[in-house]
């Protein structure tokens, strides 16, 4: 089984930008690249650094994950991008956010 994880992307204005790979290096070379694979999000919003990386399991669940990622306020992002941690629910993909 492939494992996929969850990365979260520093750009240079400050913004997260999250995706999911399954070689995260790999995927931020091409993002910093700015090149042909690279996001129209990334192409207006340099990358600046790789911040967060969690492997997630399989595909399907690394998508429901990224999605409540994307969901949450950025206060709750940056606490879990600095804590360099993240619980998740393993059905659901879930977040638990801290108090």
């Amino acid at each position: 089984m492939t494992i996929w994880f969850l990365y979260v992307v520093r750009t240079v204005d400050g913004f997260l930008y999250a995706g999911i790979s399954t070689d995260v290096l790999r995927r931020f070379r091409e993002h910093a690249s700015q090149g042909r694979k690279t996001p129209r999000y990334l192409l207006a919003h340099k990358p600046q650094e790789l911040v967060f990386s969690l492997a997630i399991g399989d595909r399907g669940l690394a998508l429901k994950v990224e999605h409540h990622f994307k969901q949450l306020p950025k206060v709750a992002k940056e606490w879990i991008v600095d804590a360099g941690r993240m619980q998740f629910d393993c059905v659901t993909g879930r977040i638990q956010c801290p108090k």
